[in-house]
């Protein structure tokens, strides 16, 4: 092969490559998504605790005579859907929607639900980013700010607690890691946690780093999470199925390894396009790999987030 040749190859690989970053389903909500065919699954994790999935992030949800309690919004032209589910567990109003971090397919539901007079509490920085316009770099996208109704009413810096359906909630945040709003809620006497897209089960996560979110900040952000873990803890995932702090372990210990290969390819000065070529998770993706991200997305943008 001519030397032009083998430069054409390598550029036609460099902007396959570009635009699979840009085809993430779900997270970048597509205007082909047919939301009159999605179905809100309702599924018990604890008394009075749920978890809704359908399109977009997992919803965690408590339930009982002081009201409902909820955990992400996913997209709009689900809510009448999910207030059909919620309504099915519990004849209270939503009087409370927590968001984990400021990212549409968790928050597409706000306008919605503030509009009707729910409270919505998050991050302060979460509610920097939802009333501004912002750009995820990995998506290429302009991200429009939304409507005051949308807007968190209530916003903390480190924690909080609510005293709710005999529990109490405390919802925290961690240091950048998926994001700079990131928010943990975790029901104390029942010991479940949602951990928003701290935590994407079964898959490789994506990390966005244009929103202050790192590889090393998620590994800090699980060692958090594991330290208040036990055998009998249930963990709503922002992805993924219902999971406990086994599979949180797991999970943590392939961020280290990616780490560790990614970092160890930088210090060698072997090109992002070569390491990603040598298919240097092979031994991971049959596991990992079938979610979101495929594992040369995941591995283009924990490349780029540790040569930074």
């Amino acid at each position: 092969m001519s030397l032009i040749m083998k430069k054409i190859t390598k550029t036609i690989a460099i902007i396959c490559l570009i635009l699979g970053l840009l085809i993430i389903p779900n997270l970048v909500n597509s205007q082909e998504t047919d939301y009159s065919k999605i179905e809100i699954q309702t599924i018990p994790v604890q008394e009075g605790i749920y978890m809704l999935t359908g399109e977009g992030g997992n919803i965690g949800v408590s339930v009982g005579n002081d009201g409902v309690f909820m955990i992400d919004s996913q997209f709009a032209p689900l809510t009448d859907k999910i207030k059909k589910a919620l309504a099915k567990i519990s004849k209270q109003p939503i009087r409370f929607l927590v968001n984990t971090h400021w990212h549409f397919d968790h928050v597409g539901g706000n306008e919605n639900l503030g509009g009707s007079g729910v409270t919505i509490i998050a991050h302060e920085n979460v509610r920097k980013r939802l009333s501004t316009e912002q750009f995820i770099a990995a998506f290429n996208r302009k991200v429009e700010p939304l409507k005051k109704e949308g807007l968190p009413l209530i916003t903390f810096d480190n924690e909080m607690d609510f005293h709710l359906n005999n529990n109490t909630i405390h919802v925290f945040h961690v240091d950048p890691a998926h994001t700079d709003g990131d928010s943990v809620i975790h029901f104390r006497e029942q010991n479940v946690m949602h951990t928003g897209d701290l935590y994407f089960n079964g898959m490789y996560p994506f990390i966005d780093t244009s929103s202050g979110g790192s590889i090393t900040g998620m590994i800090a952000a699980s060692n958090e999470l594991l330290a208040i873990c036990n055998p009998e803890t249930q963990i709503i995932p922002g992805h993924g199925k219902l999971s406990n702090c086994d599979e949180l372990n797991t999970y943590q210990t392939m961020l280290k390894m990616v780490k560790e290969r990614v970092e160890k390819a930088i210090a060698n000065s072997i090109s992002k396009e070569d390491f990603i070529k040598s298919k240097p998770t092979a031994d991971l993706d049959q596991t990992w790999g079938k979610g979101f991200l495929k594992p040369e997305q995941f591995l283009d943008i924990v490349y780029s987030d540790l040569s930074r």
